[in-house]
């Protein structure tokens, strides 16, 4: 704990020190912010002392973890709560008749090899632009016995969908507001066969989940799920402590809402 506590405390006393004035709303709000990243690490690193890196339950309960996210919260992915609320969908789609995902920021593999391992009839392509990421991922799906199904690469462009226009593709995605950009039913028409779960972010793109659901409505049925309250079995010793920890437990460090789409391909007239 020493490692995580000390830099905090010194920051929050630097930053008592300077202007703006801590008491305004929006520096307390910082504040805020990072104390709570600070409790949700620790409650990760006692999560991964008590449990291992291993995925304690959902969709991809059992799977062998990280022990450092490369991007976002730890705790929740390791709990099994991460993005509860896609869980129907996955398990949905899980039971489709698939042969490849196509993983567009898939992070250090959350997705990619926890969906190889679900869906043992698929290959997924793995696409992120952050290296440390890749090797996170590639890493990760050897750790589970999946590298043979798991294709890590750097680059997606908005018209890669159409390498993989004559299979039955489930497309995840989630790119911090450049599915703005990747989404382009106009420059790739094989998307209108595809599924697809989308993460929006119109608090990096404004109207990005209004354009894309345009986009797509002549195609796909859509959905929007909104961000929702977690419910998970918590560990004897998490259980044990307050209410606040059980919260932060589940946290998923998002600055504001961003809801998914998951849209499927209509069926013919």
């Amino acid at each position: 704990m020493s490692n995580l506590h000390e830099p905090v405390a010194a920051w929050i006393r630097a930053r008592v020190t300077r202007n703006p004035p801590l008491a305004a709303e929006p520096e307390l709000n910082t504040v805020l912010r990072v104390l709570a990243i600070w409790r949700s690490r620790a409650i990760a690193n006692l999560l991964l002392r008590n449990h291992g890196a291993k995925i304690l339950h959902g969709p991809f309960a059992g799977m062998d973890y990280v022990g450092t996210a490369t991007e976002g919260a730890l705790a929740p992915r390791l709990l099994g709560s991460y993005e509860s609320e896609l869980h129907p969908a996955i398990a949905r789609f899980a039971a489709e008749d698939f042969d490849c995902v196509v993983d567009v920021g898939c992070a250090e593999g959350y997705y990619a090899v926890g969906l190889a391992r679900l869906m043992p009839a698929v290959t997924v392509y793995a696409y992120d632009i952050v290296e440390a990421a890749r090797l996170a991922c590639a890493e990760l799906a050897g750790k589970n016995g999946v590298a043979d199904r798991v294709v890590v690469r750097e680059t997606f462009t908005p018209t890669g969908f159409e390498e993989f226009a004559d299979r039955r593709c489930l497309v995840m995605m989630d790119v911090e507001g450049a599915e703005d950009d990747l989404l382009r039913p106009d420059l790739s028409p094989a998307l209108a066969k595809m599924s697809l779960i989308v993460e929006t972010h119109d608090v990096y793109r404004p109207g990005v989940l209004d354009r894309v659901t345009e986009r797509f409505s002549a195609t796909h049925d859509i959905q929007r799920l909104n961000q929702q309250g977690k419910s998970v079995p918590l560990p004897g010793w998490l259980a044990s402590q307050g209410h606040l920890d059980h919260l932060i437990a589940v946290w998923e460090w998002r600055v504001r809402p961003t809801p998914w789409l998951v849209m499927t391909p209509k069926a013919p007239a």
